[in-house]
Order: C-alpha cells, then sequence, then structure tokens
C-alpha cells in the first residue's frame, strides 16, 4: 500500500502556505529490522573460540613431540577437549552475527543461523514481554551471553523456542502452535511496530515457513550420492586411525616428507605418524560442516558436493602419505 500525502489548509498563521499533512499510519512505510543485542555475545565468543582453538594447537604440538605412554594420552585427551567444542563455538559465533527479527506487513521473520521461521502476522495471536508472566520462564541450560538458544516447556505457554541473546530484554511472540522467546535490542520500539503493522493488515496473504539446521542435514541425506561421499570419508578416516594406531607400537622411527634435494626428512618417533590420521579426520569435519554451508542454496549445491569430495580425495592422500612414511 503506497502512502498518500494529503495536504491540508492551515489558518491565515501560515501565510497562505500549504503544510502536508502525514497520517500516523504512513509512519510504517516499509519493512524494519530489529537486531539482538551483540556485544557482549561477540566478544566473550570471540574469547573462546581463540582460546580453545590455541589450546587445541598447543596440545596437538605437545603430542606430536611427547613419546608413547601417559603423557602422549593426557595431550591427545587434552587437544579432543578443546578441539570438540570448537565447531559448536563457531557456529553460534556465526549465528550471532547473523540474527534478526524482521518485521513486516505480512509477516514476521526470525532468522538466527541456520533457523529460520516466518511467521504471517495473522497467525500471531499476542507479544508481551517475559517480566509479564506469573511463572518465571527457564532459560535453556546450555546458554552463553549472546547465545540464548534451545527449548524449555512452560507450565502455561507450553514449549518455548528461544532464539535470544539477552534473557533481561526477552519478548514472548505467541502462535496457536508455538511459543518464541526473541530479544530485539529495543523491545519498546519492536512492540510498538507489531502493533502497527497488526492494525494496518497485511497486503497480502503469506504463509508460515520454517526450517532447521537439522534440515539441511536430511535433506542432503536423501541425495545417494551424497550420503556415499559422507559415508566413505568417515569409513577412510577411521580406517586410516585404525591403521596408523597399529603400526605405531611396531615401528622404530618414520619419514615425513622430503627437503629440496629429494633427501628424507628424518628420522621421527613413529607417535608422530598419528598426526596424518588427526589432521585428516580434521580436515574431513572443515569440510563436511563447509558444505552444509553452501547446500542451503540451490545453485550452489554443486560446490558442496566438490568440498564433500574433496574431503574424501584428501583422506586417500593421506593414506598414501602414511604408506610413504612407513616404506621410506
Amino acid at each position: 500500500m503506497l502512502c498518500v500525502h494529503r495536504e491540508k489548509a492551515l489558518p491565515a498563521l501560515c501565510a497562505g502556505t500549504r503544510v502536508p499533512f502525514v497520517p500516523l499510519w504512513c509512519s510504517f512505510m516499509s519493512d524494519k529490522t530489529f537486531l539482538p543485542s551483540r556485544r557482549r555475545g561477540l566478544l566473550l565468543h570471540g574469547i573462546l573460540l581463540v582460546l580453545l582453538a590455541g589450546l587445541a594447537a598447543w596440545g596437538f604440538w605437545s603430542a606430536s613431540r611427547a613419546e608413547v605412554g601417559p603423557t602422549f594420552l593426557l595431550e591427545i585427551l587434552l587437544t579432543l577437549v578443546a578441539a570438540i567444542p570448537l565447531p559448536i563455538i563457531a557456529y553460534r559465533l556465526y549465528a550471532l552475527l547473523r540474527a534478526n527479527y524482521h518485521l513486516g506487513r505480512e509477516k514476521l521473520n526470525l532468522s538466527w543461523g541456520l533457523r529460520i521461521e516466518e511467521i504471517p502476522l495473522s497467525d500471531i495471536e499476542w507479544v508481551r514481554p517475559a517480566t509479564d508472566l506469573t511463572t518465571p520462564l527457564k532459560l535453556p541450560r546450555f546458554r552463553l551471553a549472546g547465545s540464548i538458544l534451545g527449548l524449555r516447556r512452560h507450565p502455561d505457554l507450553g514449549l518455548v523456542e528461544f532464539l535470544a541473546s539477552d534473557a533481561k530484554s526477552l519478548l514472548l511472540v505467541a502462535t496457536a502452535k508455538h511459543v518464541f522467546a526473541i530479544s530485539p535490542k529495543d523491545a519498546r520500539q519492536f512492540a510498538r511496530e507489531f502493533q502497527l503493522a497488526t492494525e494496518l493488515g497485511a497486503l497480502a496473504r503469506s504463509e508460515a515457513f520454517s526450517t532447521y539446521p537439522t534440515f539441511i542435514v536430511a535433506k542432503a541425506w536423501k541425495n545417494l550420492i551424497i550420503r556415499y561421499l559422507w559415508l566413505s570419508g568417515l569409513l577412510l578416516n577411521i580406517g586410516i586411525l585404525a591403521w596408523a594406531s597399529i603400526l605405531v607400537p611396531n615401528l622404530e622411527s618414520i619419514s615425513l616428507g622430503f627437503d629440496a634435494r629429494g633427501v628424507a626428512h628424518g628420522p621421527f618417533p613413529p607417535i608422530q605418524l598419528m598426526l596424518l590420521p588427526f589432521i585428516s579426520f580434521m580436515l574431513f569435519i572443515i569440510g563436511w560442516i563447509a558444505g552444509l554451508y553452501f547446500y542451503r542454496w540451490e545453485e550452489q549445491r554443486i560446490l558442496a558436493i566438490i568440498i564433500w569430495a574433496s574431503s574424501t580425495i584428501t583422506g586417500i592422500l593421506f593414506l598414501v602419505g602414511i604408506f610413504f612414511a612407513i616404506s621410506i
């Protein structure tokens, strides 16, 4: 709907000039995007990401120089403990950077990383602060500043899904089937704009849409080629790890690479052979996540398949590398 500015003649005080009169409903000229509070969340997630990555790198470097024994196992365990949360922290940081609440004339779009929820305004029953509840709303168990995500059940509201960054400014958006907890930076402005949008009414009928990160995995899994690439890459890396673990106790030394004259580097302790399956597996995980990122768009799915195929080929190259390391 276009906003038509009408002119209204004023009394003689205006000396015959005509001043445009703007109706209240014209203040909602276009869609509005509200952002959650990000500063604390970005700072915390960034620090955690650097610390965990540094700890994993240090543990990996120390393990590559340790002899087989309790020290080696402890450093491997430290590396795994630091490396496993890295994809989760990195995704939550990415999701916070992409998070927004987009309010239009037809629908409310909640976007948080790979999680997208589009709600027609006609389906929204009410919007109110979480502080208005007689029974306090419990927050998700695993949460960080800037990343309050997950599901909790409330005795009055039922299941509540959190897509928020700040527990102090939670707004509840209720539909007939679902309740969402969001945290726009300016909650009052969001409530006013929502009220104005509902009073104006929708320009056209819109449909509800919902997608979760797991939907992308499930959709990709249905593709036979992708399923083969995933399974072959995973089994290949497990086989590389098992083979290297069997070889290490029976080796006296290994060689890793060649210098400019073609002379093999080394000899090195056999335990350093475990570096190859570890690096191969980490590259496989990174490639798997990167492929899922590109698989979201139809025109870039071929790129995702290329990345997953490259991960499998990389595993084969590491397998060949282990063979040369024990043969030279």
